[in-house]
C-alpha cells in the first residue's frame, strides 16, 4: 500500500526588518555624547555671562558678525548636498553621490578656513579671561568636529570612487550624513551664543 505524499507548500514570509546597523547606533550615541559636551560648555558660557556686569569681559570687542554670518549660511547650506547625496544614493545614481559629497566638502572646508582666519585675527587670546577661554574652547571644539567631518567625507568619497558603496550597501555614507547634520545643527547654537548674543545688551 503506497503512502500518499502530501506536497509541502512553502510559506511566504515577509522580509525580516533588521533595523539600523550597529554603526548607525554607534554614531547616534556619539552624537548624543558630543551634544552634552556642547550643552555643558554653552551653559558655562551663559552662567559666566549672567554673573558679569559687562560682556564680553575685559573690554573685548564682540566678534564681527558680517563675515561670520556669511560662513554660517555656507556651513548650514552644506547639508543640502548631503540630503541630495542621500536621495541619489538609494536610487543608485553614484555620479550625483560623488558630486554631493564633493560640494559639501568644499563648503565645509571654506568654513574651516574662515574659522582658522578668525583665530588669527581675534584681538584676544584664550588666556585673557574666562570669556576668552570659553570662546576659544567652544569655537575650537566645533572646528575640530568640522575637520573630523571633512576627513569622514573624504573617506566616503574614496569608497564611492572605488565601488565600495552602492544603493544596497551604504552604511558609511548614512553614518557620515548623520554626523555632518549634527555638526551643522550644533553650529546654530554656537553661532547664536558666541556671536549673536554677544551683541545683545
Amino acid at each position: 500500500m503506497t503512502q500518499a505524499v502530501v506536497p509541502v507548500v512553502p510559506v511566504e514570509t515577509a522580509p525580516v526588518d533588521r533595523g539600523y546597523p550597529t554603526a548607525w547606533w554607534g554614531m547616534v550615541v556619539l552624537i548624543a555624547t558630543e551634544a552634552m559636551i556642547f550643552l555643558v560648555l554653552l551653559s558655562a558660557y551663559f552662567f559666566v555671562r549672567s554673573s558679569s556686569t559687562t560682556w564680553p569681559l575685559g573690554g573685548i570687542e564682540p566678534p564681527e558678525l558680517t563675515r561670520a554670518s556669511i560662513f554660517t549660511v555656507i556651513l548650514l547650506a552644506s547639508s543640502i548636498p548631503i540630503f541630495w547625496m542621500e536621495h541619489a544614493l538609494v536610487r543608485g545614481h553614484m555620479r550625483q553621490v560623488e558630486a554631493g559629497l564633493l560640494i559639501s566638502f568644499l563648503m565645509g572646508a571654506a568654513f574651516l578656513v574662515n574659522t582658522a582666519y578668525d583665530f588669527h585675527e581675534f584681538g584676544f587670546g584664550w588666556r585673557d579671561n574666562t570669556y576668552a577661554s570659553l570662546f576659544y574652547v567652544i569655537l575650537g571644539l566645533h572646528a575640530l568636529h568640522v575637520a573630523a567631518g571633512l576627513l569622514m567625507n573624504a573617506t566616503v568619497q574614496a569608497k564611492v570612487v572605488t565601488g565600495r558603496v552602492s544603493a544596497e550597501h551604504h552604511v558609511t555614507p548614512d553614518v557620515f550624513a548623520l554626523y555632518w547634520h549634527f555638526v551643522d545643527g550644533v553650529w546654530i547654537f554656537v553661532f547664536a551664543s558666541l556671536f549673536l548674543a554677544a551683541h545683545v545688551v
